[in-house]
């Protein structure tokens, strides 16, 4: 289970699925966003009904999928101030466009209302059980 709070008020949570950092870099294209929506959706993450392993997917078990955009996620710190760097990632218009787009992909290919996001450019608390 997952939830995204922001400014004290819960905003999304989800039960059993995936929670998903989303970081766009600068470079990412709609192809890109279609793979990655693909692959989210594809993994097997979960044993099937006779304990085999790493078998079934989100979209066997109905299970919901919580994305958070995390533009931190192409941060570097190379230089000698120690300061994280952010010039990789998408910047913050085009990469809520695209952010919204991936966001449709999901929805598109699983269940409009198994898809769940934060606020995108809003400082949010994330909280996740890995079960």
């Amino acid at each position: 289970s997952a939830s995204v709070t922001v400014k004290k008020e819960k905003v999304s949570s989800i039960g059993p699925g995936i929670l998903a950092l989303v970081g766009l870099h600068q470079d990412d294209t709609v192809e890109d966003l279609q793979y990655c929506a693909k692959k989210l959706l594809a993994m097997k993450l979960w044993e099937n009904e006779n304990g085999g392993s790493w078998r079934h997917h989100v979209k066997m078990r109905e299970y919901e999928v919580l994305c958070v955009s995390q533009f931190t996620l192409y941060g570097t710190v190379s230089n000698k101030k120690h300061q994280p760097d952010y010039k990789l990632s998408m910047k913050a218009q085009e990469a809520e466009t695209m952010y919204n787009q991936f966001l449709d992909m999901l929805r598109a290919d699983y269940s409009p209302d198994r898809i769940f996001d934060g606020r995108f450019g809003q400082m949010m608390d994330v909280e996740l059980v890995n079960d």
